[in-house]
């Protein structure tokens, strides 16, 4: 495999980190991470590629779309962002990219079944059928041959509340509270804080014991107030992710959310983050380096939350607002290397 850096158009040899360990003690460093959306699956996309154990954690908010619907009839955990992490987790031989494809299908009808995506009805069938929520996703991504495991940050399905100043557009000034990840994500304010309903959701233990077990636990990106934050407002996953010995990297997004966080500096998120969890310590913040104009207050502000930062081009070749899986696994697999504690996968 190859990666071409885009400002000098040299081309090096990546080397995964699970290739090359694996030919002298065959060990991998056990990797969990944690959003929602297409963010995790771009994180996903890249993590697969340089370990084979590797774990999600998913933000169980959703309420539009298929999945809102969803939610609402039967009274289900939202299926979507499981099923896009899913899809991320399946291989480039054409099993897996079938695979991906088809459980991404939505149908177009004018029916019931419109806008339905059928990994999303699989899993719900698998739910009913077993009665288990991590069964269920476990026996999906068997079908699948997923290259990973991935779990629902909480057994119970979330309410996203955001305090919004300005989400009226004739009230500029005005907080008010704003319901729904949906609505959050596209409101037109700026968004203070955040918090879930209920306030004290339990965690699902298997995605608790994964996050104290990990060697990396990954953060982001994602969108911030919607996918990334919400995982920090369950009290024992917070907990968890407080109290493991895991290093714990923090990758940021390559441009500010329409709606979220318009506006917002890479430090600002930082900021943001540390306001929801105080306690929380970061290792290592990853960004983009054509997103970080002031590099000088970015650093300050992984330094206040006890990291340091790593620039690296990390963002698709065309253009576009979202990460080149390659380039993003090259720098997963670089931090990995030079932060990583000493352990059995070293």
């Amino acid at each position: 495999m190859t990666v071409r850096m885009p400002r000098t158009g040299r081309v090096r040899k990546f080397v995964p980190v699970s290739r090359a360990r694996r030919g002298t003690r065959g060990a991998q460093p056990k990797v969990v991470a944690l959003g929602g959306g297409h963010g995790l699956s771009a994180s996903l996309t890249a993590l697969r590629r340089i370990t084979g154990d590797l774990t999600a954690v998913v933000t169980v908010a959703d309420d539009g779309g298929s999945s809102g619907r969803l939610r609402d009839e039967l009274g289900v955990l939202p299926p979507g962002d499981l099923r896009k992490a899913l899809a991320a987790l399946c291989g480039d031989d054409d099993w897996g990219q079938t695979w991906a494809r088809v459980i991404q299908h939505r149908f177009t009808s004018e029916g019931e079944l419109h806008e339905h995506a059928v990994g999303n009805l699989l899993i719900v069938a698998l739910w009913e059928q077993l009665g288990d929520h991590v069964s269920a996703l476990d026996l999906v991504g068997k079908l699948l041959g997923a290259h990973g495991r991935v779990l629902p940050m909480s057994a119970v399905p979330l309410e996203l509340q955001a305090l919004v100043r300005g989400h009226d557009a004739d009230r500029p000034d005005e907080l008010s509270t704003v319901r729904g990840q949906a609505t959050v994500a596209l409101t037109p304010g700026e968004v203070q804080s955040v918090h879930v309903v209920p306030e004290d959701p339990p965690a699902v233990p298997e995605a608790v014991a994964a996050v104290l077990d990990a060697d990396w636990v990954v953060l982001g990106p994602g969108s911030w107030f919607s996918s990334v934050i919400p995982h920090l407002l369950v009290p024992e996953l917070l907990e968890a992710l407080q109290e493991t010995k895991a290093r714990r990297v923090l990758s940021l997004n390559l441009a500010p959310q329409p709606g979220e966080t318009d506006g917002f500096s890479p430090q600002r998120h930082l900021e943001v983050l540390a306001r929801h969890a105080p306690k929380l310590a970061l290792d290592v913040v990853l960004a983009d380096e054509a997103a970080v104009p002031d590099r000088d207050s970015l650093t300050e502000a992984a330094q206040r939350l006890g990291g340091t930062v790593e620039l690296a081009p990390v963002a698709a070749l065309d253009g576009s607002p979202r990460h080149d899986p390659e380039l993003l696994a090259a720098a997963y697999d670089r931090i990995f290397r030079m932060h990583g504690r000493i352990g059995p996968w070293r």
